[in-house]
């Protein structure tokens, strides 16, 4: 009797240890997320964030001030102190370092900034260039990339209201050359939230939805190209020597394939990020620099959304001469609204945080967070790429080839957006495609799904439910959103 209560009693405890070898792993078990005490400096609602070369981080302000974070690296965050570097300036939404200068992108201008004197706080103070207008108006804001290759600063420009310019360039890039001469390099604008490049140096932004934004993308700033919205193309009179002339405006009510058959200067957007499926206010935008220290995605595209506090995940490809891809949830959990993000090549990301204007599912008024990779090696969709008849998918693993093939697991549909004047678009045009085929690869890594329906200009929804690597795990995120604006010819 004694040995059976001993045995009954083995059985009671044994799933207790199972559940614990078998727990599953989550994001903060794969990116953990460590927080900076900011909020003892004040109020630092982070706009924009630059590494300076001696491996400190500045900070700039919606409110107009730069601090310089002492140790960022550091394991314990209370290490790292902030010291007051500049105020004054007027919303900081873009930092960049060059030759011993700190230049800021604000409403108003252009400025660089340095510390002549060694004290620690900046002295001089400079006006690159100032050759935009301003009105006042609350939306006017203007974000800032890093240097491209040239040593130009590209700068976006918010339209007044979102709906039209009042002020010159509103609604428009324009990159600052080194000797601050203004080239007017996009028209078409409407409400960004951040700017970046990949690793070819090609300049991105986010744009939100709104008027002629059905929902947020993710945009090529290819030179010469028409945006989407006509509501800054006015300033064409200023810029027909590096433009050309005015495009057609758009048909109200469209689709935006429908209208780039027809206007040769109108670039889709490279990524829709699908309304409230993957948040309501993309963001900050950086690339994996780290070569593999930042996990398996070396090169691809982080993008923020300051709605859902949520860093996502993009992968792109050129087809038919223009940039294209799939968007993939990465990383909920933002203490604020995020905004910027600063990728460095140790693979660290800094994240900065802001809800004063927007509200956020994070509920800290602001915060600063650095994100690093465990270690630990996710299952996931590495890669998405279009086939003439369908998709191939790559993983971060081998997954179980007889997992993969079962068609009935797999969920997808499309949809596309209306091109349209009036604020926002519902999801139109739903179809249905059908999963013809699973072949997977002799590696395990990747598998070419083919389908019969593919739909141009729609964005292609899947849901990987039941697939399972080579080992049994389930995927950390089964969700895929690929922006089909071009087919591949075969």
């Amino acid at each position: 009797m004694t040995r059976l209560i001993s045995l009954f009693c083995l059985l009671l405890l044994f799933p207790m240890f199972v559940c614990a070898e078998e727990k599953t792993l989550t994001e903060d078990d794969y990116y953990p997320l460590v927080t900076f005490p900011i909020e003892k400096y004040g109020v630092l609602e982070v706009g924009a964030l630059q590494l300076l070369p001696d491996g400190r981080l500045a900070l700039g302000t919606r409110r107009g001030d730069i601090y310089i974070v002492e140790k960022p690296f550091a394991e314990n965050p209370e290490e790292s102190e902030l010291t007051h570097f500049a105020e004054g300036l007027h919303e900081v939404l873009g930092l960049a370092w060059r030759d011993g200068w700190l230049y800021v992108t604000h409403r108003c201008e252009l400025s660089r900034l340095k510390d002549g004197n060694g004290d620690g706080k900046a002295d001089l103070f400079e006006t690159v260039n100032d050759g935009w207008g301003i009105t006042g108006d609350y939306h006017e804001y203007a974000f800032g990339s890093k240097f491209d290759k040239e040593g130009n600063i590209w700068v976006t420009l918010c339209l007044t209201g979102s709906f039209s310019s009042q002020a010159p360039y509103r609604g428009w890039c324009v990159r600052i050359t080194p000797d601050g001469k203004l080239i007017p390099t996009c028209s078409g604008i409407r409400s960004p939230g951040g700017m970046g490049m990949n690793l070819k140096g090609d300049v991105f932004y986010t744009d939100n939805q709104g008027p002629w934004n059905g929902t947020c993308s993710l945009k090529w700033l290819r030179p010469g190209s028409f945006q989407g919205h006509p509501g800054g193309n006015d300033w064409y009179k200023l810029a027909e020597q590096e433009m050309g002339k005015r495009p057609r405006d758009p048909k109200d009510q469209s689709r935006m394939m429908v209208e780039a058959n027809l206007i040769p200067e109108l670039e889709p957007p490279a990524v829709y990020f699908p309304y409230a499926k993957m948040g309501k206010s993309a963001s900050g935008i950086a690339c994996d620099i780290s070569e593999g220290k930042f996990g398996p995605f070396a090169g691809q595209m982080f993008v923020g959304d300051q709605s859902d506090s949520t860093v996502m995940r993009c992968c792109l490809e050129k087809v038919e001469g223009h940039y294209q891809g799939a968007c993939f949830p990465f990383r909920k959990g933002i203490a604020s609204g995020t905004l910027p993000l600063e990728m460095t090549s140790d693979g660290n990301m800094f994240i900065g945080g802001t809800n004063r204007g927007w509200g956020s599912i994070g509920t800290a008024p602001f915060c600063l967070q650095r994100m690093s990779w465990s270690g630990e090696f996710p299952f996931e969709i590495l890669d998405m790429k279009a086939l003439p008849d369908g998709f191939r998918f790559t993983f971060t693993k081998p997954v179980n080839a007889d997992s993969a093939k079962l068609l009935d697991q797999y969920d997808l549909e499309t949809y596309a957006y209306i091109y349209k004047a009036s604020y926002g678009s519902p999801e139109v045009d739903h179809t249905k495609p059908k999963i013809t085929g699973i072949a997977v690869a002799g590696d395990n890594l990747s598998m070419d799904v083919k389908i019969d329906g593919l739909q141009r200009g729609h964005i292609h929804e899947f849901h990987l439910k039941g697939i399972r690597s080579a080992t049994g795990e389930s995927l950390l995120h089964e969700a895929a959103y690929y922006t089909l604006q071009y087919i591949p010819k075969p």
